[in-house]
């Protein structure tokens, strides 16, 4: 196993970093900078693979099922990440997009030993939320060989639900238990194994991906604006107000009156003044487009 784990590229010793111990600040930067600068291509390499995810995803969140990531360690954390950023960006549920790391929330700030290393564990983390066939599970591992990760996959694959595996080596073991295989080969890392590194930024690279995708897919952007942000303070609601503006050419104190009218819900305030209907009929022409402010204003139109 240990002949194994060093034979993995994030395990490699980076050639172009083996003096960086008494290179200067600005050189250490540099190096880094340079590095960084692969994972972009990288990341471009694989997105057949994201396209196949994010399909996963759309068609969960379509029938009402869930995104789910799960992770241990640095790859745990980055799915918690993108995951609760998600309902104050898109207004979904905190259960539309959920992620699990290994050894529970506490392993979020302060790393549980041991956590990572039981498959049963990432199995009774998905029992425990109740995962189902309509699910799509993410399972991120830089290594691509965590075994609470692959436990979680191979249970979720054997009930129904789609899987995806996120890694950064090739023929990773957790690609062999999910459908859509994403292997990131950003090489080896600066510092040779700490995969916080280039690994974890492709993976948020790819999580970003994802979700955002798929947000997009099921309406929660108008050409390129959030409009499904969760209107839950002064800031949030001066950006919403900025949106109706941008979207409808509305003085500031229309899309403002509008937005209140209705409901702090800034689609509706958009569908209210392009189409020039009240707050119910916006809201019925909404339903009738499956939330997509598009497709609504051309329902109204005919």
């Amino acid at each position: 196993m240990e002949k194994q784990l060093r034979s993995l590229t994030t395990e490699l010793r980076n050639e172009q970093t083996m003096k960086i111990d008494s290179a200067s600040t600005l050189e250490i930067l540099s190096i880094m900078n340079n590095e960084d600068m692969k994972i972009a291509a990288a990341v471009q390499e694989v997105l057949p693979e994201v396209k196949a995810a994010v399909e996963f995803a759309y068609e969960s969140l379509k029938k009402g099922g869930r995104i789910i990531y799960i992770g241990a360690g640095t790859s745990g954390r980055l799915g918690v990440l993108d995951a609760v950023e998600c309902p104050p960006t898109f207004s979904t549920s905190p259960d539309t997009v959920i992620g699990l790391i290994a050894g529970g929330e506490r392993a979020f700030v302060k790393a549980v030993e041991g956590a990572e290393d039981r498959e049963d564990f990432g199995v009774d983390d998905l029992k425990s939320i109740q995962l189902t066939a309509n699910d799509t599970v993410i399972g991120i591992a830089a290594s691509g060989r965590t075994p609470y990760v692959y436990g979680g996959l191979q249970y979720a694959k054997s009930i129904g639900a789609k899987t995806v595996a996120l890694s950064c080596n090739k023929d990773a073991k957790i690609s062999e238990a999910a459908e859509v295989r994403i292997e990131v080969i950003v090489g080896p890392e600066v510092v040779t194994g700490s995969t916080r590194m280039k690994a974890a930024t492709a993976h948020k690279m790819v999580l970003n991906m994802i979700s955002t995708a798929s947000m997009i897919k099921i309406g929660k952007v108008y050409e390129n604006l959030m409009v499904d942000v969760n209107v839950s303070n002064y800031k949030l609601k001066e950006r919403a107000v900025s949106i109706i503006q941008t979207l409808t050419g509305a003085d500031y104190e229309t899309a403002k009156e509008t937005l209140e009218k209705a409901e702090l819900k800034v689609k509706p305030s958009i569908v209210m003044i392009k189409a020039g209907v009240a707050y119910d009929s916006a809201s019925d022409l909404l339903l009738r487009a499956d939330g997509d402010v598009r497709k609504a204003i051309s329902l109204h139109e005919g």
